[in-house]
């Protein structure tokens, strides 16, 4: 496995000439050559690439599902993630598109680099590939084309400011067109819904909290195949809650359950339940339902 720590690592591993600039380099993608005698690319690599692709031969391990989109395929990396392409057979078609990367350092002192961990497309462990209509292609070539611009021209002390500017209005375009993509792609996405609730039905099995305690968001993302910052922004989109309200609403009907055919004291509920102190139950019971559990329990008395 490959360990690209600069802009330059990465020019020379997809055979580009040499560097106009250390820490930003737009790539045209048609241009990119891999060499691999094992038909795989596998490379960690230390700065953000955002691309746009299209005709590409082979397979990017980082997506959860089967894409069904042929056009306008953008993915986004984050720094020290690994990265691997499956090389297919050779086409008749050419690839085309663009890859733009970025390093860290470029961001310094700068407001975005602070802003830059609010979007999550950036952080997937596993992620979704952006399909973009030809309307929204052109809103984002339109904008790697403003950057190349900028950073091949003569800079000056407003150069750095513009480029970050653009990079912005990329990851906020690239923001609105993920929360789009989360809504007309209802079918994949109910199904994972579908399958989160069964996991979680099952995981509420009172056997099974009793031997493994409660489940948490991580082992819930694991099962599904998709990570914790996935799993929550496609929740958020199509029910209005996060994976861990989910959870929550797990854990009070369970509790309601109890408190109203049992005669288990609180602490016995609450420890069936999963929880080590008493406490942290009640307080989460009184936060969601306005009740103590035994103000609960009395309702029905």
């Amino acid at each position: 496995m490959e360990r690209l720590n600069s802009i330059s690592d990465f020019h020379r591993f997809t055979g580009q000439s040499s560097l106009e600039h250390p820490l930003i380099s737009l790539i045209d993608y048609s241009k990119v050559t891999h060499q691999s005698s094992s038909g795989e690319l596998k490379w960690v690599q230390t700065f953000y690439t955002i691309s746009l692709k299209r005709d590409v031969v082979g397979k990017y391990r980082y997506g959860q599902q089967t894409y069904d989109f042929d056009e306008g395929l953008m993915n986004f990396f984050a720094p020290n993630q690994v990265i691997t392409i499956e090389q297919g057979e050779a086409s008749d078609k050419k690839p085309s598109g663009w890859i733009l990367a970025i390093h860290p350092d470029f961001f310094f002192g700068s407001e975005l680099s602070k802003k830059i961990k609010k979007y999550q497309f950036l952080n997937y462990s596993v992620r979704e590939a952006l399909f973009l209509s030809e309307k929204e292609e052109k809103v984002i070539t339109t904008i790697l084309s403003n950057i190349q611009s900028e950073y091949q021209a003569n800079l000056d002390q407003f150069s750095q400011e513009i480029i970050l500017n653009q990079i912005e209005l990329l990851l906020n375009y690239a923001d609105r067109f993920y929360q789009r993509q989360f809504l007309t792609r209802k079918v994949s996405n109910h199904e994972l819904l579908d399958r989160f609730e069964k996991i979680l039905e099952e995981e509420f099995e009172e056997q099974k909290i009793l031997e493994n305690g409660l489940p948490n968001v991580q082992q819930i993302a694991s099962r599904l195949h998709v990570s914790p910052d996935y799993l929550s922004s496609m929740l958020k989109v199509q029910t209005g809650q996060s994976t861990q309200q989910h959870l929550h609403r797990f854990i009070i009907d369970a509790a309601k359950v109890q408190l109203s055919t049992s005669q288990l004291s609180v602490s016995e509920i609450s420890y069936a339940l999963g929880f080590e102190h008493p406490q942290s139950f009640s307080k989460l019971f009184k936060s969601k339902t306005n009740q103590t559990p035994l103000e609960y329990r009395a309702s029905f008395n």
